[in-house]
């Protein structure tokens, strides 16, 4: 399944981000074939007799469900051209928000919550359209904003 999706990701960005319509068919098509095959990789846990609660799945189990079960957002990718391969950007930035609640259990006020979320949001538009960080917080701290901020004419 890693292959298959890293080669039509590569398709898909030879593409120009888009495949025909042709090719989105072959594609389903391929992911179903794998998923049949990881049926057997990877069957579904026996019942055991007198215990309760639902039977324990593996790991791999449960993210053969999950490809199984949310096929059309796993293959978004190459029907629309706005939704990226992967969402390490997104994950990043929920990862930073749950930092602090670990550390000390919550944000210590509504005003610190306020500046933390702000700075984070500024950092991270900065990040996505290739200015460091760096660049970004001595630029922030001059009083200035990069250009990504200054609004079209």
């Amino acid at each position: 399944m890693r292959v298959f999706l890293i080669d039509l990701n590569q398709e898909v960005d030879e593409g120009g981000g888009i495949i025909s319509d042709n090719r989105q068919s072959i594609n389903h098509l391929q992911y179903r074939h794998i998923l049949k095959e990881g049926e057997y990789e990877s069957p579904p846990p026996e019942v055991a007799t007198g215990k309760r609660g639902r039977p324990k799945k593996t790991k791999s189990r449960n993210l053969f469900e999950r490809l199984q079960n949310y096929e059309d957002d796993v293959l978004r990718f190459m029907v629309d051209k706005v939704v990226p391969f992967t969402n390490n950007q997104g994950e990043n930035d929920l990862r930073m928000v749950k930092v602090p609640q670990k550390i000390s259990g919550c944000f210590r006020s509504q005003h610190g919550s306020t500046m933390f979320f702000g700075l984070r949001s500024y950092l991270s538009s900065c990040k996505k359209q290739g200015v460091s960080a760096s660049t970004a917080l001595s630029l922030l701290l001059n009083g200035t904003l990069p250009d990504i901020f200054t609004p079209a004419e």
